[in-house]
């Protein structure tokens, strides 16, 4: 019995021994660090954006083969191709891509190559377009994509007409014109009576292209005051389509096609 009882106390001791202990004390969280932004962060300059814009793409420069003396540019797909009186189109090229662009045209057949556009092309043009005609200003297209046979009958009809060394100046020879890219458009208004002539720039619908067309991608190729650059006389009629990053720059340093790939540079 004694020894029943010394078992007995010597358990029960070790239970409040047990219960006697602290709590558990949990370690304490460290204060959340919240770090404050950087003073010393860059703000991206108008300098430094206008150098980003100035890069261009290998891809979208001429890729140029010399036959039979005369630079051909063989990357003729190429949205940004520069087609002048130096390089020109491959005889044989036609885009695969050419669509009818739903727009008005100054004329009534439908089955004629000069109704078509590539297709990036087209659907800027409607878009132009349907911009002008929510301001009132109504345009109309007149001509687009000219195959390399057409344009050589063109320009022997300029030859014939007002002879050689003013014809070089009003219509390009084949192979050098940019209606055989698919990617211009010559277009006219009421307000010239559907003509293609270059008091269309001194109109209400001529100076909302010469303003707005660049936002839709589309530059004025043979601005006036250019032409010995272009080797071309103004045409406020003819249009290029090259993208909104490229027309956008154009547009703002009022440059040509040609002084554009004079100021980027090519990645």
């Amino acid at each position: 019995m004694k020894k029943w009882l010394c078992c007995f106390l010597i358990i029960t001791s070790g239970c409040q021994s047990f219960g006697s202990l602290e709590p558990e004390q949990k370690p304490s969280k460290p204060p959340v660090q919240v770090e404050e932004p950087s003073s010393e962060a860059p703000i991206p300059s108008s300098e430094t954006k206008e150098q980003e814009e100035l890069v261009l793409e290998e891809r979208f420069w001429n890729q140029i083969e010399v036959q039979n003396g005369v630079k051909v540019i063989i990357n003729p797909d190429n949205i940004l191709a520069l087609v002048n009186k130096e390089q020109q189109l491959p005889a044989d090229y036609k885009p695969a891509d050419l669509v009818v662009p739903n727009v008005p045209f100054t004329f009534k057949e439908t089955d004629v190559e000069k109704r078509h556009m590539r297709a990036e092309a087209a659907k800027a043009l409607e878009s132009m377009f349907t911009a002008a005609k929510q301001q009132q200003v109504l345009l109309y297209a007149v001509s687009g994509y000219r195959s390399y046979e057409r344009q050589q009958q063109l320009f022997t009809f300029e030859v014939q007409r007002s002879g050689e060394e003013k014809a070089v100046v009003a219509v390009a020879m084949p192979g050098k014109s940019e209606h055989q890219t698919g990617l211009a458009m010559d277009i006219t208004s009421p307000s010239v009576q559907y003509t293609i002539t270059p008091a269309f720039g001194d109109t209400r619908e001529g100076k909302w292209v010469a303003e707005h067309a660049h936002e839709f991608g589309f530059i004025i190729r043979y601005p006036k005051g250019k032409e010995h650059i272009t080797k071309y006389q103004y045409e406020p009629w003819h249009l290029r389509y090259v993208g909104v990053k490229a027309a956008k720059i154009i547009y703002e340093k009022q440059i040509t096609l040609e002084e554009y790939f004079q100021i980027v540079k090519k990645i």
